[in-house]
């Protein structure tokens, strides 16, 4: 089994995150357009509908598994009719009804580890569903918060176009006046061009984050842009949640880790029931009839036990028993494998929001610091104190630290939406649902 540490995390926890619950967090956005887009999702996605329905295809396989166990009931009924060829007129009529039953006593446990089987099967299935519903919650998150992130951008660019636009114009009239040489107007008018591509481009992103959201919520495109255009183009700031589970709990708040334990546990009961197989089968059964014909009414009955024993089956069944251990060895093989990265990803996710958190106030203070000295210049420029190239080294430098600043923004509420994920979304498994693994079965 893989090794979880049972303490505490490697990684650094958000400071001070003890205001709500990741089962509320979505509510702390205060995004009317996120929580729409959010219960669309839940209601209409393909993911969660196929989640759904193999949950159905798990309790009716259960349910025929524990019918194995149960007596079973049958009513056969005949009408006979017959005459005598030489004697039109003689006929007779004959009817039979026999009430057969049958009843396997499972005296080894062959049929209780399967349905202890199916029963793991179909709670695993109930945990996949909320895994899929976790993960469409956290991508429905992310393609929104990546959207508002690019309006942000595609604002930034728009902005850096119109000052491109001013500077040319300006560049132009110093060049016809014989101020500056027309190599600066070359200069502004290929800034001007490259900002006009880069509009062009972001603004293609954004209208990509629109069709996945589409396509997440099962919404209308014009639907989505309704709900996109009543919210503030703003990125959301959700309220810190507070990481209070230890690595050893992670089995506890992942539903795909509960999944991966309860078809664990079905593929070791199925261990037990390959070798139940191999062992004697003791099966009773038992009918009452009646039969009557002309008036006569014989009401025969019979109860037969009948024992079996496998003898010899050229080793089929031994083989059976080293297949459903080989089939245990995988799954125990997945959950480990699924175990470790869990852990590594509530880690991964806890370092890079600490990361986020602390770039984000030097790149806000250097975006501010940047797009000051820009304007400095930009009257320096002006006043023809200052050489074009010189603005335009610091038109540069303000533009790509306003893009950085929105980066680590759109990084820090993705990373908490990450962290949302990997500790499971606020969901937990319920006590009577860890059932530990027997040592032997």
């Amino acid at each position: 089994m893989a090794q979880v540490p049972a303490n505490d995390w490697n990684a650094p926890l958000p400071h001070g995150a003890q205001r709500a619950g990741p089962d509320a967090w979505w509510q702390t956005f205060h995004d009317a357009a996120l929580l729409a887009l959010q219960q669309a999702a839940q209601d209409a996605n393909t993911d969660l509908a196929h989640a759904l329905a193999a949950i159905r295809r798990a309790r009716a396989d259960l349910v025929v598994g524990q019918a194995a166990s149960r007596a079973t009931v049958g009513l056969q009924s005949s009408v006979t009719r017959s005459g005598d060829v030489n004697d039109p007129a003689y006929t007779v009529t004959g009817t039979s009804h026999a009430l057969d039953a049958s009843w396997e006593l499972d005296l080894f446990g062959r049929n209780r580890r399967n349905v202890a089987a199916l029963t793991a099967e179909r709670d695993a299935r109930s945990a996949d569903w909320q895994a899929a519903r976790v993960s469409v919650a956290a991508e429905v998150a992310v393609n929104y918060i990546d959207f508002r992130t690019c309006q942000s951008r595609l604002r930034a660019y728009r902005d850096q176009e119109v000052s491109y636009q001013k500077t040319l114009t300006i560049s132009r009239v110093n060049v016809a006046a014989g101020f500056t040489a027309p190599a600066d107007a070359r200069l502004t008018a290929a800034g001007a061009a490259a900002a006009s591509a880069a509009v062009t481009a972001e603004a293609a992103r954004c209208a990509t984050l629109v069709k996945a959201l589409v396509a997440l919520s099962g919404l209308t495109e014009p639907a989505v842009d309704h709900l996109l255009g009543e919210a503030p183009a703003a990125l959301p700031s959700p309220a810190d949640f507070s990481v209070g589970a230890l690595p050893a709990d992670l089995l506890r708040q992942r539903p795909d880790l509960a999944a991966a334990d309860r078809r664990l546990h079905a593929a070791w009961q199925r261990i037990g029931a390959a070798q139940a197989a191999r062992w004697p089968d003791l099966i009773l059964t038992g009918s009452i009839g009646v039969a009557h014909a002309a008036l006569t009414a014989p009401s025969p009955w019979s109860i037969a036990p009948a024992l079996t024993l496998p003898l010899y089956s050229a080793g089929a069944n031994a083989a059976r028993v080293d297949a459903a251990r080989a089939d245990f060895d995988s799954a125990l093989a997945d959950f480990d494998a699924l175990t470790r990265r869990a852990v590594q990803e509530v880690e991964v996710a806890l370092v890079n929001l600490d990361s986020a958190v602390q770039r984000e106030q030097d790149l806000l203070a250097s975006a501010a610091d940047y797009a000051a000295y820009f304007r400095a210049a930009e009257i320096d420029w002006k006043a023809g104190r200052l050489p074009l190239l010189d603005l335009e080294t610091a038109r540069r430098n303000a533009v790509n630290a306003q893009l950085l600043a929105i980066d680590v923004q759109d990084a820090r509420v993705v990373q908490w939406v990450t962290l949302y994920k990997a500790l499971g979304g606020g969901w937990q498994l319920s006590p009577d649902e860890a059932q530990p693994l027997r040592s032997t079965p």
